[in-house]
């Protein structure tokens, strides 16, 4: 039996619109529903954002609740186990507005992103220090495991900097998302900078974007990644003008995984390799 390899599948994320593929899932249906296929099809863990009745980025904490808890209610009718990952983002929102769903919902993982950028060299992708130091805090009283996401190398020293200063907690989850304009390429340069400034005893993912979907999953199982992310938050294409489906992106990573010697990891599995706390 190979190692064991999380797949994490990120529905939507804060950008991808109906108008660039049908199969984005914007209502609270279509994201209740995508979870129960990419879980289906392999995924342990399920990264998710929400959005308003236009279908645009929000976190409005009572929309957050109805999309998470009918993901739930979904999720156990089918008779699924997945690890919610919620996240945290949300340049343009109050850090009150990012931070209120997380003790209510409780999930096992947030999103934790630490530091800023120009996110495609059109805006600010802002995370304060205040910001950091209050996130971690609430992660560490909650027992929600953050996902460390990683856009560039500079991100690395902030890690071990709000470590060493009580925010963060050991082990480390790692999740290198390379190919955004304004942070890190995505290729074997990139990774191969990261890789040696982890913390010792961390895990890690990584997922590229666009174009660099495919490359970087193919990079991570020759290092020997813990973790693949992969959805329409990052790519919308199976092939070059082919539109994807999360489930159909999950169920690609999983053939790769097992092609390269892996077994595709259970949510049980994923919290014993994560060191999770379930609450609900």
């Amino acid at each position: 039996m190979g190692k064991k390899l999380i797949i994490t599948a990120a529905l939507c994320g804060a950008g991808t619109m109906k108008s660039q593929t049908p199969y984005v899932p914007v209502t609270p249906e279509e994201i209740a529903a995508d979870a129960v296929a990419v879980v289906k099809a392999g995924a342990s863990v399920i990264h998710i954002h929400v959005r308003d009745d236009d279908g645009k980025n929000t976190m409005e904490t009572e929309r957050f609740c109805h999309v998470v808890n009918l993901v739930r209610e979904e999720l156990a009718k089918a008779n699924l186990d997945a690890v919610l990952n919620l996240t945290s983002s949300g340049s343009k929102f109050s850090e009150d507005m990012r931070l209120a769903h997380l003790p209510i919902l409780k999930p096992e993982m947030c999103s934790y992103d630490p530091g800023s950028m120009n996110w495609a060299n059109s805006y600010i992708f802002a995370n304060s220090p205040s910001f950091l130091e209050r996130l971690g805090t609430l992660c560490q009283k909650e027992a929600i495991k953050p996902e460390c996401e990683v856009f560039d190398g500079g991100m690395m020293g902030n890690i071990a900097y709000y470590m060493k200063k009580g925010f963060l907690a050991t082990p480390i989850h790692y999740q290198f998302v390379l190919g955004v304009s304004g942070g890190m390429p995505g290729n074997a340069d990139s990774l191969a900078y990261l890789l040696p400034k982890m913390l010792p005893g961390s895990t890690w993912s990584i997922t590229g974007i666009g174009k660099d979907h495919l490359p970087c999953m193919l990079l991570g199982l020759a290092e020997g990644c813990d973790g693949l992310r992969v959805g329409l938050e990052d790519n919308i294409f199976l092939e070059k003008g082919v539109l994807a489906t999360n489930a159909q992106l999950v169920e690609r990573a999983c053939k790769l995984g097992e092609l390269a010697g892996r077994t595709i990891a259970t949510a049980a599995d994923a919290r014993e390799i994560l060191g999770l706390t379930k609450h609900i």
